[in-house]
């Protein structure tokens, strides 16, 4: 190849490379950050960036900072009535809780009271069927014997003795105690059972002239009075104390 040949092939690529930088020289910028962007533009882009990295724009920034003074005090008053209410609640969900509270103690208390009535009374329906069968025995020992039946009566009273006796030991064991008033002694309406009124010089008025049956309690109950003749004022000093009046 001749030299004239190389040398027209030097120029060509020297050509081609001036016109490929004279082209990408040419090439437009982008239009936000370019040379040719306006100015304006450019700031309301940078302005629209902040407000996005911050959560809000330019005028909900002004709009914020606008708190009217009148707003706060209503804000307040407002969470001032939820609190007085919420505290009233409060007081009556408290009454109520004192309340029954109150009433499940009560009714604990009477159903203590119930249980011990039940074990402290629960022979009391026993108690009184013996008690006649007891007045039975009594009765028979206070039969007065003739001389001529005095050895076999003898044996029998001796018996029934020790049968009431065994009898009044039972009873006792369960708290079972006789009421056996003594003549002269006040009448007491709680223990004791007037049947009848006698009158009477030796025995003032309102007191015992007899005992027709005794009484007998259980425990600090009564389980049956004691049956009483009453003395009352003779006729005679009534007329008299009338008279004088």
């Amino acid at each position: 190849m001749s030299d004239t040949g190389v040398k027209n092939r030097r120029n060509i690529g020297e050509t081609m490379s001036e016109e490929q930088k004279r082209t990408q020289s040419e090439q437009p910028l982008d239009e936000a950050s370019g040379p040719n962007a306006e100015p304006g533009e450019t700031g309301e882009a940078d302005e629209t960036a902040a407000g996005t990295a911050s959560g809000t724009t330019p005028g909900e920034a002004g709009e914020t900072g606008e708190a009217s003074p009148g707003s706060n005090g209503r804000d307040q008053e407002s969470l001032a009535a939820q609190l007085e209410a919420v505290q009233a609640e409060l007081a009556e969900q408290k009454d109520r809780y004192l309340r029954a509270a109150a009433e499940a103690d009560n009714i604990r208390r009477r159903a203590d009271n119930d249980i011990a009535n039940a074990r402290k009374y629960s022979i009391e329906g026993f108690a009184s069927e013996l008690l006649a069968v007891r007045d039975s025995l009594e009765i028979a020992r206070s039969l007065e014997i003739s001389e001529d039946d005095a050895g076999a009566v003898a044996k029998m009273k001796e018996g029934l003795e020790l049968t009431l006796k065994q009898l009044d030991n039972a009873l006792s064991k369960f708290a079972v105690e006789v009421v056996d008033p003594q003549k002269g002694d006040k009448l007491d309406p709680e223990r004791h059972q007037a049947m009848t009124t006698q009158e009477s010089d030796n025995v003032p008025p309102n007191h015992i002239v007899s005992v027709l049956q005794k009484g007998y309690t259980i425990h600090d109950r009564l389980l049956r009075p004691a049956m009483v003749v009453v003395a009352k004022k003779p006729a005679g000093e009534t007329q008299a104390e009338g008279d004088t009046a």
